[in-house]
């Protein structure tokens, strides 16, 4: 019986103009856009004229304090939140996986302020934190600890909101690891419980196996991070003076004093601290998951 040369699978890719509406779509909402904010940091620009300038946005940029107190913020901001993230929500994570009573209403309580505004949360916190009638200093008082002005005073009021923002992301956070976790099969649960117990589960199996939960709750804490505005804006203002203020909340006060080539050149600044910091972790979260199979 003569045999078929030909292989029993092709691979078969879908017609090239199958690709064509993503890429309009691409094109329109993504590409021009970026392309014209590159052209336009470029200018000292209004609604109704532009003038060609070079690179004077970009050296004004760097060259002004508030504006550089900004970038170092964002950088602080970012990594505090994404770790804290990380740090709090995988413990809450393996407890809320647990054999525990009550497990489904604690998983909606931690959930809960994901679901709230974010400028509702913002305008609470700012009544809670306030230095002689806010709730949280309150009941400090009742343990005579005498508590902070938390975000009246330039040494805190970054951290404060950064704190802020890590209860309201915890949720989606902790979600993501808690579907990390299901998604392990029982069976490598069994042969570590034989093992060693629960440290042997945690070091030789949750860990390693929620490694992708991991790389996506601090790429989008990070991302987050960085492009934050919302928050602090309701709350501080980038105030007291500049010690806020974070890249976003610059650029927004650069937009209002009309200022608009140099906040684009400020958007474009982010988007590149975005793309250096971002395109690397994927690389090697990738490059890793790679070399594990």
């Amino acid at each position: 019986m003569k045999r078929d040369p030909r292989p029993k699978t092709i691979l078969r890719t879908y017609p090239h103009w199958f690709y064509i509406p993503a890429g309009i779509v691409f094109a329109i909402f993504f590409l021009a856009p970026t392309l014209m904010a590159f052209y336009f940091s470029l200018t000292r620009w209004t609604l109704f004229d532009a003038t060609f300038i070079g690179f004077d946005n970009y050296e004004r940029f760097f060259q002004d304090p508030q504006l550089t107190a900004g970038l170092r913020n964002t950088a602080i901001y970012a990594v505090m939140t994404s770790g804290l993230k990380v740090i709090i929500s995988l413990p809450l994570a393996l407890l809320l996986t647990s054999r525990l009573h009550l497990k489904s209403l604690l998983r909606g309580l931690v959930f809960f302020p994901v679901l709230v505004s974010t400028i509702a949360v913002g305008i609470t916190f700012s009544v809670l934190m306030q230095p002689t009638t806010g709730l949280i200093n309150t009941v400090l008082q009742v343990f005579s600890i005498d508590g902070p002005d938390w975000i009246g005073n330039p040494s805190l009021a970054l951290f404060s909101v950064a704190l802020v923002d890590v209860w309201k992301g915890l949720g989606i956070a902790t979600v993501l690891f808690i579907a990390g976790i299901l998604s392990i099969p029982n069976d490598y649960f069994e042969a570590a419980r034989l093992e060693g117990g629960e440290w042997v589960k945690f070091r030789y199996v949750i860990l390693p196996l929620s490694r992708n939960a991991a790389f996506t709750v601090i790429l989008l804490s990070f991302i987050g991070g960085l492009r934050s505005f919302d928050l602090i804006w309701t709350m501080t203002r980038g105030g007291p003076g500049f010690a806020s203020d974070v890249l976003t909340s610059v650029i927004y006060k650069q937009y209002q004093a009309g200022f608009y080539g140099l906040s684009t050149a400020g958007n474009v600044i982010l988007f590149i601290l975005v793309t250096i910091i971002v395109y690397p972790l994927m690389r090697f979260f990738n490059r890793r998951e790679l070399e594990e199979l």
